[in-house]
């Protein structure tokens, strides 16, 4: 490491590229988790969602690549060196996907909408890293523990599909993971739609290169430095209430990457909303609206900290590791982000 530079500023370095990739890819991008399910549910279109699925193909094949080379040791992530809790990940994933119907957009998606001066957003990002505190180390979170406490993997299996598939067929783990990644990427370019929008692909691997990124650099920093550092990648719940806090304390702790991670995407959203014209002042006029918002993003902070992570963190970091809580965060997700979707597009009708 360079002797002007310490570990934790090397890390919010890292997590500041990915999150300047990120936040370019939602402006420019279009790239949305929540857009993706209501353009799928609604508007009858699956080339969102194929983004956000050739997005995880790249991320799968790059970051087991990485673990092929000897690059990254996946079993310091916390994806895979925490014991899987099912329920916690659809109980979770539920709350969040509804929260996030209801607040309009996810942390990620707040954030980069935020960087295009969104003041709505800003309550939300509020909200929601406020909330996700208070489950996580705050009031509730005794409650949490009681329930779902988190406890680290004292078996020699980590949870992750790639390392039972391993320990099945007797093959190397990386071969295992880039082929699934490889097929993930196919069957997300197997329609002509998504092949024929060269936009969208570009954005959609720009989304995987940036959570490789993260798990690369912050694995070379762990490992060529002398700090105890987390190998992470991006994720936008507990990071975003981690920021509020180095926000308010900088003095007192040290940047980390996930400060670096969600500065990056906001300034990403800024650049990119300069570029396209659309950056404007935005504010809330219907009480209402403010009130749904607040209740969703405190309803998607506290489902993040039991589902242990968000639309990014189990539907992207998580699953390019292959960890076996991602596609059912992710499902439940969905589910809970189509409840809440019907309820505000076409309202709870009784059965006639």
């Amino acid at each position: 490491m360079p002797e002007w530079l310490s570990e934790s500023q090397a890390v919010a370095l890292v997590g500041m590229f990915g999150g300047l990739l990120l936040g370019l890819a939602a402006r420019l991008g279009r790239f949305c988790t929540l857009g993706a399910i209501e353009d799928l549910l609604y508007g009858g279109s699956d080339t969102r969602l194929r983004m956000w699925a050739l997005a995880v193909g790249v991320a799968v094949t790059g970051s087991f690549a990485l673990i092929g080379a000897g690059l990254l040791d996946e079993t310091e992530s916390f994806y895979l060196s925490i014991r899987w809790m099912p329920m916690a990940s659809i109980l979770g994933g539920l709350m969040f996907g509804y929260g996030m119907a209801l607040a309009g957009n996810c942390g990620y998606g707040a954030i980069a909408r935020l960087g295009g001066g969104d003041l709505r957003s800003f309550v939300i990002v509020l909200v929601m890293g406020v909330s996700t505190y208070v489950v996580l180390a705050g009031p509730l979170a005794p409650l949490r523990n009681f329930f779902f406490e988190q406890v680290d993997v004292t078996t020699d299996m980590p949870p992750g599909l790639a390392h039972h598939a391993a320990a099945l067929t007797g093959l190397p783990l990386h071969v295992i993971g880039i082929a699934v990644g490889l097929a993930i990427t196919i069957a997300a370019l197997w329609a002509p739609a998504l092949r024929r929008d060269p936009k969208a692909l570009f954005w959609s691997v720009v989304v995987g290169v940036a959570i490789v990124s993260g798990w690369g650099g912050t694995q070379y920093v762990a490992t060529n430095g002398f700090e105890a550092l987390p190998v992470v990648s991006h994720s936008f719940s507990a990071p975003v209430g981690e920021t509020i806090l180095w926000a308010m304390s900088g003095s007192l702790r040290p940047v980390s990457f996930a400060v670096g991670s969600v500065g990056g995407i906001w300034l990403g959203a800024f650049v990119g909303s300069l570029i396209k014209g659309h950056f404007r002042w935005e504010a809330c006029e219907d009480p209402r609206e403010l009130r749904r918002q607040i209740i969703g993003a405190a309803v998607m902070g506290a489902g993040a900290v039991l589902a242990m992570g968000c639309t990014v963190g189990q539907g992207m970091s998580a699953f390019s590791l292959l960890a076996i809580s991602a596609p059912v965060t992710f499902l439940s997700i969905f589910a809970g982000a189509a409840l809440g979707l019907r309820q505000l597009i076409e309202g709870f009708k009784p059965a006639e």
